[in-house]
């Protein structure tokens, strides 16, 4: 059913089915909708004010359309100026949402300072949270594991801090077995479920007001796509890493990966243990700023 593409990290390059991100796709949105239809109700940053617009339709829309994104360029291969924009669309439901619960709009550094950033946040901030999110999470991936490991993990500790946690039960159930075979080298999730966990995290945080632990948590993700695009400006070359057909290596610095494996040979395993370690411990410092 789903069209099969070279792992080039394995001996022999077998294989593997690509694309089964869009089963992330469907099963969130039928959760979603399921969710919102029973009755049940969540508690959101604003709980108390009047919305029209419930968060697991908000939360449903932001999925597909992240799906429809992958989906998009699985087939046109489109350009990195275009993709780096499209999620702008899938934050128009987000900015109603906010302000239809009159979000909060502040920032609080604990111990140094509050912004108040107004109307700022609805039409600037949010905007910029699913278009850098959605992008960063794509461009950490390549290897078995590692686009869909990190994003549960980055997941999984705002659910922690999050009264609205119930959203993504579902989701990050079906995603953690996606992740399990993406990392045994099953499946490849493709560009419809990286964009669609990308998403997911934007659309989530920004749902539970998680502004500050967001950001922490996904330092990891921007210091990466800092570092593509930097040495990319300056030197016009794209980061690449050798496999010798048992191990990874790479005699530049042009990105997380081929920074672990400078001079450095790991095995893909160990490459994305390595990572996954790294957004987990800025996933728990998320938590524990917003616990103070």
């Amino acid at each position: 059913m789903f069209p099969k593409v070279t792992d080039q990290h394995k001996p022999g390059q077998p294989l593997v089915p690509n694309g089964l991100g869009v089963l992330y796709v469907l099963f969130s949105t039928v959760y979603l909708f399921l969710f919102y239809f029973s009755g049940f109700t969540t508690n959101t940053a604003n709980a108390s004010a009047p919305v029209s617009a419930p968060a697991p339709l908000i939360l449903a829309s932001c999925i597909l359309f992240g799906g429809f994104m992958g989906l998009l360029d699985d087939w046109m291969d489109l350009k990195w100026r275009y993709k780096a924009f499209m999620p702008l669309i899938a934050s128009l439901p987000l900015i109603y949402y906010a302000r239809e619960i009159h979000a909060r709009t502040t920032l609080l550094l604990p111990y140094i300072a509050t912004f108040h950033l107004g109307s700022i946040y609805f039409y600037v901030i949010i905007p910029l949270i699913v278009m850098i999110v959605t992008n960063a999470v794509n461009m950490l991936g390549g290897l078995n594991g590692l686009e869909t490991v990190c994003p549960a993990i980055v997941i999984l500790g705002l659910m922690t801090i999050s009264s609205s946690y119930i959203l993504m039960v579902g989701p990050l159930i079906f995603w953690l077995i996606l992740a399990y075979l993406n990392f045994q080298g099953k499946i490849f999730v493709g560009n419809s479920g990286s964009f669609a966990i990308g998403i997911s995290i934007a659309a989530f945080a920004v749902i539970s007001d998680l502004k500050l632990s967001l950001f922490i948590s996904i330092l990891p993700y921007i210091f990466n796509s800092a570092l593509i695009l930097l040495t990319f400006f300056f030197t016009r070359k794209k980061a690449e890493v050798s496999f010798d057909g048992n191990k990874l290596h790479s005699d530049h610095r042009r990105s997380l990966i081929t920074l672990i494996t400078y001079h450095h040979p790991l095995t893909e395993k160990q490459v994305v243990g390595r990572i996954a370690l790294i957004v987990a411990v800025f996933a728990a410092l998320a938590v524990v700023s917003q616990l103070i």
